[in-house]
């Protein structure tokens, strides 16, 4: 395994006591797969910021709002990947698809096939999950490249999507052999989301879509869980995405479950993780 990722460790700050632990399994340990009551669902959502709040600025040249390069790094990816690794589905949007057909996406969907995680790839394979989890991608647009579909060959993809989507683009996609769900409600809902991963028989659905999907699981309390990731660097700019857009209804209050300090010489951050208080 890369040396970055091994050597150097992580303190525990929260809950007690404090101590030195390794970056590996720091998240897998959470077993987030075998938490859900019998029928129902854990979701949770993951984000790197900077401590100014942004999870993303605008690039200029593609046009797309991207994770800056200055705080994306290889030890937060592998607790992203541990994070994915206990999942039975991804929860994404069509923007994830255009980045991916214009090749400005990070990565394919994890679990990545590279050696530093093959060792998560065995893991699902001793828990009895799938190889990989299923895909699905919240989206009232459909703006979705088919081009960047294929590219998941292999793996389940559905698409939810609301009652005012597009009737020709519904059509591009069925006919394409997506799996493909129509809300009755003009919009995906957070809990009709919920409900489809629930009669589609998920226990575990880690969102890493970006601020929209994340508001609609909160406006309704759908999210279980929240990882966050703060890279101890301002950043400034003007475009930006922080980890939610749009407006709530009423406050959404945080419980603290864990918190440790990276100490990285080139990326100091905090991995921090919530519950979302429900009531």
């Amino acid at each position: 395994m890369n040396s970055d990722l091994k050597n150097l460790g992580l303190l525990r700050l929260y809950p007690a006591p404090h101590e030195q632990l390794t970056l590996e399994g720091t998240y897998l340990q959470l077993h987030l797969h075998r938490q859900a009551a019998v029928g129902d669902v854990l979701i949770y959502a993951n984000y790197i910021a900077s401590v100014d709040g942004r999870i993303s600025l605008f690039n200029e040249e593609s046009g797309e709002f991207a994770v800056p390069a200055c705080i994306a790094n290889k030890r937060d990816w592998r607790l992203y990947q541990e994070l994915a690794a206990q999942s039975d589905v991804m929860i994404t949007s069509a923007r994830y698809f255009r980045q991916l057909a214009k090749g400005q996406a990070q990565d394919l969907l994890p679990v990545g096939q590279q050696e530093d995680y093959a060792d998560l790839l065995a893991w699902r394979k001793a828990q009895g999950l799938a190889e990989q989890p299923d895909v699905v991608i919240v989206s009232n647009s459909l703006d979705i490249p088919l081009t960047a579909l294929e590219k998941l060959q292999g793996r389940k993809i559905s698409v939810l999507t609301g009652s005012a989507a597009s009737a020709e683009n519904i059509d591009r996609l069925k006919q394409a052999g997506v799996y493909l769900t129509v809300f009755a409600t003009d919009s995906v809902t957070g809990r009709g989301l919920k409900q489809w991963l629930i009669q589609s028989d998920y226990r575990s659905a880690y969102m890493i879509a970006g601020p929209e999907v994340h508001r609609t699981l909160l406006a309704e309390r759908m999210l279980d869980r929240l990882f966050l990731t703060t890279h101890l660097t301002l950043l400034g700019e003007n475009r930006f995405h922080t980890l939610l857009s749009g407006t709530l209804e009423s406050a959404v209050k945080l419980r603290l479950e864990s918190m440790y300090f990276d100490q990285s010489e080139v990326n100091s951050q905090l991995f921090v993780q919530y519950a979302l208080q429900q009531g």
